[in-house]
C-alpha cells in the first residue's frame, strides 16, 4: 500500500504485552521481534510486560495502559489459540468499546498463504478502548512478523493512503 512521503510521520506510543505461562523477558522472542519492528518503524515503545494466561491479570494490565495518556496502542502476543488457557481475546473483549473484526479476518487471510488451514486456530483480534487501539496477535514469532509486517506497519503509519488508524486518533472518543 502506498506511503505518501510528502506527509509527516507521527510516531505511535505502543505498549507490548506478552501473554504466556512459560516465558520471561529473556525467552520472549516474539516480544523481542515485535519491539524491534516497532522501534525500527520509528514508533515509541511505551512499555512492555509479560503476564500469565489469566484473563483478570490481562484485563488489569490493559486498563492501566488504556488509562495512561502515554500509551496510544497495545499489541499483545500469545493466548489467542483455542486451548483452555488461551484467554487473550476474551480479556480484550472485556475492555474494548468497539471491536475491529476486519483485523482478525485479514490476519487469518494473510496467514493462510503461509500456513494453510492451520490459520483457523488463530483468534487474532482487535478493538478500541477509550481511545486506545488494542491488537492481539498469536504468540509465535512468525505470527508476530505477519501481523506487523503485513498489517500494522501500514495501518500505524500516518502517511499510509488511502487511510490509516493514526489519522483516526482525534476522533476515537467522539460521541
Amino acid at each position: 500500500m502506498p506511503i505518501d512521503q510528502s506527509l509527516p510521520f507521527h510516531p505511535v506510543r505502543i505498549a507490548v504485552l506478552t501473554v504466556s505461562d512459560t516465558r520471561d523477558l529473556a525467552q520472549d522472542k516474539s516480544g523481542d521481534t515485535l519491539v524491534a519492528r516497532i522501534e525500527g518503524a520509528g514508533h515509541i515503545l511505551a512499555d512492555r510486560a509479560i503476564v500469565v494466561d489469566d484473563a483478570d491479570l490481562i484485563v488489569a494490565r490493559l486498563h492501566r495502559w488504556i488509562d495512561d495518556p502515554a500509551v496510544d496502542c497495545v499489541i499483545t502476543t500469545g493466548g489467542t489459540g483455542v486451548t483452555g488457557r488461551d484467554v487473550t481475546p476474551e480479556a480484550l473483549a472485556r475492555v474494548w468499546d468497539k471491536e475491529i473484526p476486519g483485523f482478525g479476518e485479514l490476519f487469518r487471510w494473510l496467514s493462510y498463504a503461509k500456513i494453510g488451514t492451520s490459520t483457523i486456530q488463530s483468534r487474532a483480534t482487535a478493538g478500541v478502548a477509550r481511545g486506545t487501539y488494542l491488537f492481539a496477535l498469536p504468540g509465535s514469532t512468525g505470527a508476530v512478523k505477519d501481523g506487523w509486517d503485513d498489517i500494522l506497519v501500514s495501518q500505524l503509519d500516518s502517511r499510509h493512503r488511502p487511510c490509516n488508524f493514526v489519522e483516526l486518533f482525534p476522533r476515537l472518543m467522539e460521541k
